[in-house]
C-alpha cells in the first residue's frame, strides 16, 4: 500500500474486474480479490512520517484504495486487509508448515536492502545513482532506480534455491504461466541463471509493523511472504476442505499485476506454494506501466495523474473504456488527457452513440418490425438479411465476432478484445452509410423488405456488440441494452449469436433527444 492510490491501481483492478466480468457474462461463477498490503517497512516509516500510529495509519489510508474500486464499478467480491486477524493466521500456519517441512532456517544476511521495494538485492543488482535535483549520490536498485542501504541482521531464510528444478519443470509445462510470452523468458532465464535463498524476516527491532514468526517474536515476517498469502486466504486456508479447494476460489485462474513485481509473484509465491504442494495460479498477467510525457511517473517530481481526478472529469466508463484500450501489457502506454478525449469522441461518440443514434432514432423504420422481419420464417433465401455484398459481409463478420473476441479474451488479450469489438462499430457505421436505408423509405414492398433487413443488421451489431462491451462499460451498456430492450435475462454470452434474439426492439427506457455512450 502506498500513501494514495495512482491511475497504476486503477489500470490494475479495471484489468482484474474485466476478466472477472467475462467469465460471469459467459455463465460462470468468478471471484474478484484486492485490497491493501500493509505491513512492512516502508509503511512503518510512512505512518511516523505523518505522526501517527502504525495501526490509525493504516486505517485512514486503506479507505483510499477501497473508495477507488467502488467508485471505478470494480465487481470485487473481497476486499483484503493484510492487518485483518484471519489473514494474520493464515500466514503464521503457511510459515508453521514451511519451517515443519525444512524450507525455513535461521542465518546471517547481508546484502542490500531497498525499503521501498521491500526486499534485499544482490551486489549485481546495484549501482551508484544520482538525484539530479540535490546532486547527491546513492546506491539504486538497477531494476527499480530505488534507493538501497547495506544491512546486516540475523533471520530467517527460504530454502528458494532448492525449488529451482521444480520451478523450471512447472514452467516448462505452462508455457502460458506468465503473460506475455517476453515477461515468461525473463523469468526462465532469471531461474535458470539460479536461485540464492530468501530473507523471510526481519529482527523487530528494525521491524515492528507486521505478522511475528510463530515461534520468534524477536522476528518479523518478511512482507512479501506476507502480502503473497493474501490469495489464500479469502480462499478459507487453511480451513479448506480436502478435495474441495477450488470452491473458495484457490487455484487462480489469473493474478494481474504490474510488471515491477513480476520477481515476487512468479518466482517466489510459485516456489512458496511448491514447498507446501499446493497448486499454483494458473496464470499470471503482468501489465506494463503508464507514463506521463513519456517519463515514468513519480511523485517526488508531481508527475502523476490522480485516478479520482480522472474519473471525476471523464466518468467511470470513459475511463475504464481509456485505459483497457490504451493500457499497455508488454510495453508501456504514455497516459494523455488528450487521447481520452480523442478515444471518447472516435470510440464512444462517433462510433458506438452515432450509431445507436442513428439506429434507434432514425426516421422511416422501427427496430422491433425490422427484428421481427429479420428473425421471420419468411425470410428470402437463408442467410439473405439484405440485398448485395455490403449485407453478406457484413453477416459473415457479425457471425465471426464472439469467437475472434473469445479468443483475444483467453489470451488475456482484453484491449485487443476491445479493439476487435470496436472494429465491428466502426464497420456498421460504414455499412448502414453505404445501404442508405433513409432513401429506402416508401410504401413499395421491396424497398420495406430491403430497408428492414439493413435496419436488423444494424440493430443486431448494437444488441451483439453491447453484449460484448458489458465487461468494460457495465452502466453504459446497461442503458444501451435496454434503450434497443433486450431482456435481462438476453444479455449473456451465448446471446451473442446472430439472429438468437427474436423479442427486443421495444425500447425499455426513454430514448430522448438524443444520447452519448461513455460519458
Amino acid at each position: 500500500m502506498s500513501i494514495a492510490p495512482h491511475i497504476g491501481h486503477l489500470y490494475s483492478i479495471i484489468l482484474a474486474d474485466i476478466l472477472k466480468r467475462w467469465q460471469v457474462l459467459n455463465g460462470k461463477k468468478a471471484i474478484l480479490c484486492t485490497g491493501t498490503d500493509e505491513h512492512g517497512m516502508k509503511i512503518q516509516q510512512a505512518a511516523a512520517k505523518a505522526g501517527q500510529d502504525v495501526k490509525s495509519f493504516c486505517n485512514e489510508n486503506y479507505k483510499a484504495f477501497e473508495n477507488l474500486a467502488k467508485r471505478a464499478e470494480v465487481s470485487s467480491n473481497h476486499f483484503i486487509r493484510t492487518s485483518e486477524p484471519d489473514h494474520r493466521f493464515a500466514v503464521q500456519h503457511f510459515w508453521f508448515m514451511l519451517k515443519q517441512r525444512g524450507y525455513i532456517y535461521a542465518s546471517k544476511h547481508e546484502g542490500w536492502y531497498s525499503i521501498s521495494d521491500e526486499t534485499f538485492y544482490p551486489a549485481s543488482a546495484v549501482q551508484l545513482a544520482l538525484d539530479p535535483s540535490t546532486g547527491r549520490k546513492f546506491m539504486a536498485s538497477t531494476e527499480t532506480g530505488k534507493e538501497v542501504e547495506w544491512t546486516s541482521e540475523d533471520n530467517y531464510h527460504f530454502r528458494l534455491s532448492a525449488l529451482k528444478d521444480q520451478l523450471l519443470e512447472h514452467y516448462k509445462n505452462n508455457p502460458d504461466f506468465v503473460v506475455p510470452a517476453t515477461r515468461m523468458n525473463d523469468v526462465m532465464q532469471a531461474v535458470t541463471a539460479g536461485l540464492e535463498d530468501l530473507s523471510v524476516s526481519r529482527p523487530v527491532e528494525r521491524l515492528s509493523w507486521g505478522i511475528p514468526v510463530p515461534d520468534d517474536e524477536t522476528q518479523t515476517i518478511y512482507v512479501w511472504l506476507d502480502a503473497l498469502i493474501n490469495y489464500l486466504t479469502k480462499a478459507n486456508y487453511p480451513f479448506q476442505i480436502p478435495g474441495y479447494e477450488y470452491a473458495a476460489g484457490w487455484p487462480a485462474d489469473c493474478h494481474v499485476i504490474g510488471k515491477d513485481i513480476v520477481r515476487f509473484h512468479c518466482i517466489y509465491w510459485p516456489a512458496f506454494l511448491l514447498a507446501l504442494d499446493l497448486p499454483l495460479p494458473r496464470q499470471i498477467l503482468t501489465h506494463a506501466h503508464w507514463t506521463l510525457g513519456r517519463e515514468k511517473m513519480s511523485k517526488s517530481t508531481g508527475n502523476v495523474v490522480n485516478p479520482f481526478f480522472a474519473l471525476d472529469r471523464f466518468g467511470v466508463d470513459t475511463m475504464r473504456y481509456y485505459l483497457a484500450h490504451d493500457g499497455g501489457i508488454k510495453d508501456d502506454a504514455d497516459y494523455e488527457n488528450g487521447y481520452i478525449i480523442d478515444r471518447y469522441k472516435k470510440g464512444l461518440q462517433g462510433g458506438l452513440g452515432n450509431l445507436a443514434s442513428r439506429v434507434m432514432r432514425g426516421k422511416g423504420w422501427d427496430i422491433r418490425s425490422a427484428v421481427k422481419l429479420g428473425t421471420s420464417e419468411e425470410l428470402p433465401a437463408k442467410g439473405q438479411f439484405a440485398k448485395g455484398q455490403f449485407a453478406r459481409v457484413h453477416r459473415e463478420m457479425l457471425m465471426a465476432l464472439p469467437r475472434l473476441v473469445t479468443a483475444k479474451m483467453e489470451a488475456l488479450e482484453s484491449g485487443a478484445s476491445l479493439k476487435t469489438i470496436m472494429a465491428a462499430v466502426y464497420q456498421t457505421n460504414v455499412y448502414m452509410q453505404k445501404s442508405e436505408p433513409w432513401s429506402l423509405t416508401g410504401i413499395e414492398r421491396e424497398k420495406s423488405l430491403h430497408l428492414n433487413h439493413i435496419i436488423y443488421l444494424c440493430a443486431e451489431s448494437l444488441r451483439i456488440c453491447g453484449i460484448l462491451l458489458q465487461p468494460y462499460m457495465p452502466t453504459k451498456m446497461t442503458h444501451l441494452l435496454d434503450m434497443l430492450g433486450v431482456a435481462n435475462e438476453d444479455r449473456m454470452y451465448r446471446n451473442t449469436l446472430l439472429g438468437s434474439d427474436s423479442k427486443y426492439g421495444m425500447p425499455m427506457t426513454e430514448l430522448g433527444k438524443g444520447h452519448s455512450v461513455g460519458k
